[in-house]
């Protein structure tokens, strides 16, 4: 990597844009970055009006131009039952400018079945990505109170890769890094793209609270993604061929950075 190239992070590993057409989320997850972003950084939404989930109507009639790469929906914000014909119609105009897709989404049975079957015309243009990020209920009802449990989203993947579809899994964050080797192996016969790994960025900015279940969880997350965790993990999937690692992990087992936007890679 040239010393003046600037590392790409984030969902820029992904995607040459992002695009959205909600401000909200109702699925409550405790390290959400976009609810960190839009209501405490830049004021965009009420505290009390983030779960509402509002639709932007000027991004439905939007006219999206051919992007130069991958474009990725949502990203701050998931495609949930309420806000199911408004995903798929954004989702669809981009379809219909030549634009392959990255739809990531902590899914809903109902919202894929939906637009595996809508997205047909457009199969090959189309990347599922499901956020999966533990098997644990007990540990996912905590981090993310109102997304769907984990059997919920593994039939979505099992229903996106039998429908034809190209499929990938991301566990950003890893929730229960003891049991990550174990998720992949359960996982990987649904994905024929990818599985990226990465940790919980910015736990002090972003996850906020005092009571004693918060503390003890946060302590937890953050002995399990140390260094050595980080390491043993590499050490056990480095040679499996779907596996993807974040630049959190990158950092750590002295992977080069990505440099280039999109390159999902």
């Amino acid at each position: 990597m040239s010393i003046s190239a600037k590392p790409v992070r984030g969902t820029a590993e992904w995607a040459v844009a992002t695009v959205d057409c909600c401000l909200g989320c109702p699925h409550g997850c405790r390290y959400c970055y976009a609810r960190y972003d839009q209501v405490e950084r830049r004021g965009l939404v009420k505290a009390e009006d983030w779960s509402q989930g509002r639709i932007m109507e000027g991004e439905l009639e939007r006219v999206h131009r051919l992007y130069s790469g991958q474009v990725m929906f949502p990203a701050h914000h998931d495609i949930v039952p309420e806000n199911l014909a408004a995903c798929r119609s954004v989702i669809l105009n981009l379809l219909r400018a030549g634009n392959k897709v990255l739809v990531v989404s902590k899914p809903h049975l109902h919202c894929i079945a939906d637009l595996c079957q809508e997205f047909r015309p457009y199969r090959e243009k189309v990347l599922f990505r499901f956020t999966i990020t533990a098997r644990n209920a007990a540990v996912l009802s905590f981090w993310e109170p109102l997304a769907p449990a984990y059997a919920e989203r593994l039939a979505c993947l099992e229903l996106a890769c039998a429908e034809g579809y190209s499929t990938s899994v991301s566990v950003e964050p890893m929730l229960d890094t003891a049991d990550v080797v174990a998720m992949v192996e359960e996982l990987q016969p649904f994905v024929t793209h990818s599985i990226w790994l990465g940790k919980m960025n910015k736990i002090g900015e972003r996850v906020s609270g005092e009571e004693e279940r918060l503390q003890a969880e946060i302590e937890r997350i953050e002995k399990g993604q140390d260094d050595a965790h980080i390491q043993e993990i590499y050490r056990r999937l480095r040679h499996n061929p779907l596996i993807r690692w974040k630049e959190s992990i990158k950092m750590v087992v002295g992977l080069e950075m990505a440099v280039e936007p999109g390159l999902d890679i």
